[in-house]
């Protein structure tokens, strides 16, 4: 077994050293030069059917021998200071072991380890100090790819791991009950041989599957993209009295884009030129790349109604509207959470807006999607909700299937302009507070982290005079299922000490709303705690007869496609949650006590 002393080298050898590793020569490809070219070749080929029917034999005749020494080889690179012992520690249920295993000298033993849901078999090959280098997972998806033990094959060595590549990716101790897939820290190791105890261990997430999937990969979106600028978006990066942003997606043949607006009833227009991304989906099919614009309307009256074209319509006939923030005291919004591209999230968001026109913006308290790097499901989501998204701002929060198996939430920000000014630890865009009229809105990725959100909140808390204040994120403090302990020891006692009224989660795929909450305990009155609140678009796996007591909570329903309309005039704020057949299923009023 290791010396203490080693297992801490581990730890700093890698956090230091992976720092300042040397880069790839240029003309070293990548794993994912390879499966890009190979993709590319495919799309050439290949019919659409093929592509969904084509197999491990199919995707092993892509690549030449080069290419395949270089999935064999560079997807996991790192360096060792004393000769080794190398686990491959694989999941028994992938049914294809990796081409390169056997080949590459990696003998199967009979040695296994376990987490709740899979076992696992371990492969072992000893190197000399020097360079590792292993290969992909395999073609297929599968989502739990194989994690890494290294040992020195002398235990008196002190074993010093670094330039480790992929660099993001931790290394630990190898024990019982650890963590190898960082995107689900709740999954750990059981059982782990006395022989293996002690060793470094490279975790992993379980998006690491896609960097090689070819099988089974290919996907079709049903809303493709053309020269017709679609998907209408109003979002705010800024002011929400003077400014607002238009987004819109076109095909990869419109090079330019701007906006054409004017106040509703005026016949002077202005234009203002947009900003273009090239978005890249590599497995769809029928639309890998598209361009997304992001016009930046400044300067704006309060409280105007404007009117504004999306280029080259020229035609105001068929000019769509939005409204700036008229700095009063009065405000109206609508919410609803876990909309995963539903055509059901479509109807509540459609039928909300009916019944409340006056509302000013509409928030998703997160998991948007099912697949947050899948684009035709961003294409569903916006089919559905477009007629709502392109009238008023959708101001959303990532959920953890927005940041889909560790992967980030990178296609999420694309999709989104909003305020940069979250905390510098959290990838802009994703946490993000803004002010409409007299309510702060603290819009928070709970997903990425606790910790580096916490001083962020209290700072826009202690800072803000506004009169109502609310937090939205998408798991709930409190619930039957999981209570996070985290965020009611790091979040609550900031919710408690500057009193915010509400906080908007979802998640757990059930409707409930807390009594006034204030040190984790009930009190009388909302003046003196927050109301917690989930809330759903769509039903998950929830099982009603499974769910607990929660001594906490004034009411809750298990049933879905629901929204939130929440008025707000002056001190007195009236809340209500309704269901697709327009009937209220909660509702209660808060009027502030004068102090």
């Amino acid at each position: 077994m290791l010396k203490f002393k080693s297992v801490l080298q581990i730890c700093i050898s890698v956090a230091v050293l992976s720092a300042c590793a040397p880069q790839k020569q240029a003309n070293e490809h990548t794993v994912k030069q390879v499966i890009d070219d190979a993709i590319s070749r495919l799309y050439e080929t290949k019919s659409t059917k093929e592509l969904e029917n084509l197999t491990e034999d199919d995707a092993m005749a892509l690549f030449s021998e080069e290419e395949l020494n270089v999935l064999a080889s560079r997807y996991w690179i790192f360096d060792v200071n004393v000769p080794v012992t190398v686990s491959v520690i694989r999941s028994t249920k992938q049914e294809v072991v990796p081409f390169w295993l056997s080949t590459s000298g990696f003998q199967k033993t009979d040695l296994t380890l376990n987490n709740e849901i899979s076992s696992y078999e371990i492969w072992q090959k000893n190197f000399e100090a020097g360079t590792v280098q292993l290969g992909i997972n395999g073609f297929d998806n599968f989502r739990l790819p194989y994690f890494v033990a290294v040992k020195p094959q002398n235990e008196e060595d002190d074993l010093q791991i670094s330039h480790v590549v992929p660099a993001d990716q931790p290394v630990t101790v190898l024990q019982d009950s650890v963590t190898t897939y960082n995107d689900w820290t709740e999954l750990v190791t059981e059982n782990v041989p006395e022989s293996l105890l002690g060793a470094g261990l490279l975790t992993t997430i379980r998006g690491r599957s896609s960097e090689s999937n070819i099988v089974g990969a290919f996907r079709e979106t049903a809303f493709p993209s053309s020269n017709k600028p679609d998907q209408l978006m109003l979002t705010w990066s800024d002011d929400p009295a003077t400014t607002i942003d238009i987004q819109w997606r076109t095909n990869t043949t419109v090079e330019n884009g701007s906006v054409k607006y004017r106040e509703l009833g005026a016949t002077e227009e202005q234009e203002v030129g947009a900003e273009k991304f090239e978005m890249e989906d590599r497995n769809l099919v029928n639309d890998r790349f598209i361009y997304r614009f992001t016009a930046h309307l400044t300067a704006l009256t309060p409280g105007q109604k404007y009117q504004y074209l999306i280029a080259p319509e020229t035609d105001w006939a068929k000019a769509d509207t939005f409204e700036t923030a008229d700095q009063s005291e009065k405000l109206s919004f609508i919410w609803t959470g876990d909309t995963h591209h539903s055509p059901v999230a479509g109807e509540v968001a459609n039928k909300a807006f009916e019944a409340h026109p006056d509302a000013k913006f509409i928030s998703f308290a997160g998991d948007l999607v099912s697949d947050g790097t899948d684009r035709n499901q961003w294409d569903d989501l916006w089919q559905f909700t477009g007629n709502v998204i392109k009238r008023i701002p959708l101001m959303s929060v990532p959920g953890n299937h927005d940041e889909r198996y560790g992967l980030g939430a990178e296609m999420y920000r694309n999709m989104f302009s909003y305020p940069k000014n979250g905390p510098d630890s959290v990838p802009s865009e994703q946490t993000y507070a803004f002010t409409y009229n007299n309510a702060l809105f603290l819009m928070i990725d709970g997903v990425y982290s606790t910790d580096l959100n916490t001083k962020w909140i209290e700072d826009q808390l202690k800072n803000s005079d506004a009169k109502w204040k609310f937090a939205m994120f998408h798991f709930p403090p409190y619930n039957w299922e999981e209570p996070y302990l985290d965020m009611q020891q790091a979040w609550v006692p900031l919710f408690d000490k500057y009193h915010v009224d509400m906080v908007f989660s979802g998640h757990i795929h059930y409707y409930m709303r807390s009594k006034p909450m204030n040190g984790g305990k009930v009190v009388k009155s909302y003046n003196d705690g927050t109301a917690y609140i989930i809330s759903l678009a769509i039903m998950g796996q929830t099982d009603p007869e499974k769910a607990t007591v929660e001594p906490y909570a004034e009411k809750r329903e298990f049933t879905n496609g629901l929204y939130q309309y929440i008025k707000i005039d002056g001190d007195n704020l009236t809340y209500e949650s309704v269901n697709l057949e327009g009937k209220a299923i909660d509702s209660f009023s808060i009027t502030k006590s004068r102090k």
